[in-house]
């Protein structure tokens, strides 16, 4: 797919999840890039942090050259707060993820306790 390819917007936190598996299975970078909003900050693995859509792009783009698959896991009831929201999935391997912020919201560590529950934070 290109950047003219017309997809399903996500139109509620519960579509994150989905959407993600999705087009990161298709080989989709734009696809999983049009979830982010423009100034989105992503937090990647081993304390990498993108700021914006080129550069959540580049690790994006990283992450899928060599074609993974990826497995949904539960989707959990997302943590609302007025227009926030804080989406969660149980993965396969059992850890909750907690990482996905619908329209931006600041994650203290209290609040992602009550979303991932037992203070598993990852």
């Amino acid at each position: 797919m290109d950047s003219r390819t017309t997809r399903e917007p996500a139109l509620k936190p519960e579509d994150l999840a989905r959407f993600f598996v999705e087009r990161a299975n298709a080989g989709d970078v734009e696809g999983i890039v049009a979830l982010y909003e423009p100034d989105a900050i992503l937090a990647g693995p081993e304390g990498q942090v993108m700021i914006g859509i080129d550069a959540i792009r580049g690790f994006y783009a990283g992450l899928l050259a060599n074609r993974p698959t990826f497995v949904a896991g539960e989707q959990r009831p997302a943590l609302r707060q007025g227009k926030v929201a804080l989406t969660s999935s149980r993965l396969v391997n059992g850890i909750v993820s907690c990482d996905n912020v619908w329209r931006g919201l600041s994650i203290t560590p209290e609040l992602r306790s009550t979303a991932c529950g037992r203070g598993d934070t990852r």
